[in-house]
């Protein structure tokens, strides 16, 4: 079995998608604020894995934004409601589906693999027009640890009935691709911003400067 599996927010998902539909009410904040609300929620998911806090993604998603509105002098009830209610709905990159169809097209089995709780993953899936182009979502909710915990690789290979070297990784997250890399996986990483390798000691990375060329790859990957 060929197996591709994404990671979802900031790889399949803009995460910065939701701030920009209210760009014109944060003017100048808006960018700052989306940066922290980002940098906040992947914080706090990491330090609840390590001291045993876990609360699920959303809760966590939650409480990044309420730091980074507090952090920028924003109190306004209205608009904490309307930015939640975008990430729900965040937009797709813009190859994703174009990628995902050549990837079904070539027999290759898809899905994600995410800390995104359960519910956001499929209203973000939904929103997005993904479903029928997904074989499975697995969320990290069901272990309470988040990514880049080897249980969390672990769990999709028991998902997928896949052997870790089966199993073709996308995350834009360089630790979440390093992760995967420790677990055996084909990792690939989304450097959409061009940053220097991170992590090199956890294993081979393939870096990718968007999801265009990722069909290719996977083929030629063939297990």
């Amino acid at each position: 079995m060929r197996l591709c599996l994404f990671d979802a927010y900031g790889t399949l998902f803009d995460v910065h998608s939701a701030v920009r539909r209210h760009a014109a009410v944060l003017g100048p904040k808006a960018e700052p604020v989306s940066l922290m609300w980002r940098a906040r929620q992947l914080e706090y998911s990491w330090v609840r894995s390590l001291a045993g806090r876990y609360v699920d993604f959303w809760q966590v998603t939650t409480d990044a934004l309420d730091h980074s509105l507090a952090a920028h002098g924003i109190a306004d009830p209205a608009l904490r409601a309307s930015l939640l209610d975008a990430y729900l709905g965040l937009e797709a990159y813009p190859e994703v589906l174009a990628v995902l169809m050549e990837l079904r097209g070539a027999g290759v089995v898809t899905g994600i693999l995410s800390n995104g709780s359960p519910m956001m993953l499929e209203r973000a899936v939904k929103s997005a027009a993904l479903a029928e182009l997904l074989d499975g979502v697995v969320s990290v909710d069901e272990l309470r640890v988040y990514k880049p915990d080897p249980r969390v690789y672990a769990l999709a290979c028991e998902r997928f009935a896949a052997a870790p070297e089966d199993v073709a990784f996308v995350s834009s997250n360089a630790w979440d691709a390093a992760g995967a890399a420790a677990a055996g996986f084909r990792a690939h990483w989304v450097d959409r911003a061009g940053q220097p390798r991170e992590y090199p000691d956890f294993g081979p990375v393939v870096p990718l400067t968007d999801l265009s060329t990722l069909p290719a790859l996977v083929a030629a990957e063939r297990p």
